[in-house]
């Protein structure tokens, strides 16, 4: 049995696939910026002794993280279920 979802029975899908492979761009790039920016922070402020800044720095760095790994990842899930469903 091939179980596969019909993208082409929505209208406008081709619209909506553009709009979300550009939200994911602009995610990526941005948690890719806050990660740049929260590590230079977190750096300078444990340098010179900031330890408040630092934790807040460093929790900034780890949420950078955690936004790029689950929007990098929300794909590969995604392609996942899909080959999933078409199994059962």
């Amino acid at each position: 049995m091939d179980v596969f979802p019909d993208f082409d029975g929505l209208g406008g899908i081709g619209d909506l696939r553009a709009v979300i492979g550009a939200l994911l761009t602009f995610v990526l790039v941005i948690a890719v910026l806050m990660l740049i920016v929260c590590a230079i922070v977190w750096a300078l402020a444990t340098a010179n002794g900031h330890h408040a800044a630092a934790s807040k720095a460093r929790i900034g760095a780890w949420t950078a993280i955690g936004a790029a790994v689950l929007a990098g990842g929300g794909v590969a899930w995604l392609n996942w279920l899909i080959d999933l469903g078409q199994t059962l």
